[in-house]
């Protein structure tokens, strides 16, 4: 007999540029925790919005990358960080994120804004040492092929 899982439909997002480890390791670990699990892949104009670079790799390639992982049911390709909108189209019960961003206001907010929805906020653990930012090439440096 199968185990009920905690959430029945849970969401993560970001952008997977560069797709590590780290990456992998918080997509499975959300998966153990719900029985759907949606990931929303940035898009290139939104990344553009807030961290003002162009991710390495493009969206669709990103996208595509994350919908052949095991542990994701469904990967769609998102224009807003406002979990609230992405809630109007995708009904889930848990949104999953790095325990790094623990404490950060953007993220104490998505939290109080979620909560009439009664959405959880779930803090997963962190792969240290590893980010897509330390592994893109600094600015006049190439990547050879």
């Amino acid at each position: 007999m199968k185990k009920r899982k905690t959430y029945r439909v849970g969401y993560t997002q970001g952008v997977y540029d560069m797709f590590h480890v780290g990456h992998l390791r918080l997509i499975n670990h959300a998966k153990e925790l719900c029985d759907c699990l949606i990931v929303g892949v940035n898009a290139d104009e939104l990344v553009q919005s807030y961290k003002g670079k162009q991710p390495v790799i493009p969206q669709e390639e990103r996208a595509e990358i994350v919908r052949n992982i095991k542990a994701v049911d469904e990967c769609v390709i998102v224009s807003t960080l406002d979990k609230t909108e992405i809630l109007k189209d995708f009904r889930f019960d848990a949104v999953f994120i790095g325990d790094d961003w623990k404490g950060n206001p953007r993220w104490a907010q998505t939290e109080a804004d979620l909560k009439p929805f009664h959405v959880d906020v779930v803090y997963l653990p962190h792969t240290d040492g590893i980010s897509s930012t330390q592994l893109r090439p600094s600015e006049g440096e190439k990547v050879e092929e």
